[in-house]
């Protein structure tokens, strides 16, 4: 995949023969009787909600943008989730009002109109909260507020707030880089459970956790994430990596979108986890075509999110997604998500091997055998 562009196979129409260039043998007429396929059902339950449809927007400009979401609920999104709230702005917010008190703290003017404007500041934390209750009246589809705290007192306070303006689920966003020396991995775990743990016990609506795959012991994690109160789990959180300009040897914090090829890790995960966890699972990262979205419910996910690929091509490639999933699912007589859902999860498929390190000799040496006897080698930037 480059530039947004899904790599798909190729139609066995473009390399048989045309029936017409063939030599006749008779003028009979041959009727070839055709069948139908009825319509898959796309429902599907994640977090305890009944959604319409498997592909849900993940957390990106078209969810946080009131003049985008009409055409995602047409285009027939299963759900939405907003951008996250981060802890971080309000607590810069709220330093910036200290701040401006500060500077006026030993003046004595008469009218309190003296004081320093504050007009403008207290708006993330209302912002936010104006945004999940628009996005609860104009979409007919559940709304997923995102929460990105620093401290267990600002997750709880923030998640109650979200529950309040209306939000059908909360996604508790764990971006954990870990890179604190100090702070072994079983502490950092445990400090993340029991914020799940505590946010869980506080709202009445389930919590998704978006984890990244940073992990000791990723499998046993998940299980344990379950055990604190998760109703779902998304794999995986994408953090967005630093570069280096070589010119001005600044750090260059450019983003970059996902591709295809980002697929393979949560897949590998969401087949592993199916048969550990009973609690939903959301592929995220890669899906730029329905057979993406195919993949990953036959890995064992529940739904599958997109952000990149709509910023590639607009809210209204949901309807595309869509498409190319049922066609998909037609063609290989699968009649709704459930039946497929799981059906090539690691307990599932003849070779539960392919999951785990075992087929991974194997892998390298027939890449290393195509690559010395010449044959075509795939290209790494594919």
């Amino acid at each position: 995949m480059r530039d947004g562009t899904c790599i798909r196979s190729t139609p066995i129409s473009s390399v048989l023969s045309p029936i017409s260039t063939m030599p006749s043998m008779t003028s009979t007429t041959i009727s070839i009787p055709t069948r139908s396929h009825p319509m898959p059902d796309l429902r599907t339950e994640y977090l305890g909600l009944e959604l319409r449809s498997p592909l849900v927007a993940s957390a990106g400009p078209h969810t946080g943008n009131p003049d985008k979401w009409a055409e995602l609920d047409a285009a027939g999104v299963g759900a939405i989730v907003l951008p996250s709230l981060f802890e971080e702005l309000i607590e810069q917010e709220m330093d910036e009002i200290d701040n401006l008190f500060s500077l006026h703290a030993d003046s004595f003017g008469e009218a309190g109109s003296f004081m320093p404007e504050v007009d403008g500041f207290g708006n993330v934390t209302d912002n936010y909260l104006s945004l999940v209750e628009s996005a609860k009246k104009a979409m007919s589809v559940p709304v997923i507020a995102s929460l990105n705290g620093t401290h267990a007192g600002g997750w709880l306070r923030y998640a109650k707030l979200l529950e309040e303006a209306g939000a059908d689920a909360i996604e508790l966003n764990l971006y954990v880089i870990g890179a604190d020396s100090s702070v072994d991995a079983a502490t950092s775990e445990a400090e993340q459970l029991e914020v799940i743990r505590t946010v869980s016990e506080t709202v009445d609506i389930p919590i998704n956790v978006k984890l990244s795959p940073f992990y000791s012991s990723l499998a046993n994690f998940l299980v344990q994430v379950e055990q604190a109160g998760a109703a779902g789990v998304a794999l995986f959180n994408r953090f967005y990596a630093p570069d280096i300009d070589l010119e001005t040897l600044d750090i260059d914090l450019k983003i970059a979108l996902s591709n295809q090829n980002e697929l393979r890790l949560p897949l590998r995960w969401i087949g592993i986890a199916h048969s550990l966890v009973s609690m939903s699972i959301a592929g995220t990262t890669g899906v730029h075509c329905g057979r993406d979205a195919a993949k990953l419910i036959l890995a064992g996910a529940d739904v599958a999110m997109s952000t990149s690929a709509l910023l590639f091509h607009g809210p209204s490639y949901i309807s595309t997604l869509e498409s190319e999933l049922v066609e998909w699912m037609k063609g290989h007589n699968y009649e709704s998500v459930s039946e497929m859902r799981g059906a090539v999860s690691r307990d599932s498929t003849a070779d539960p091997d392919a999951y785990e390190r075992a087929n991974y000799i194997i892998n390298l040496r027939s890449y290393a055998s195509r690559f010395l006897s010449g044959r075509s080698v795939p290209r790494l930037d594919s």
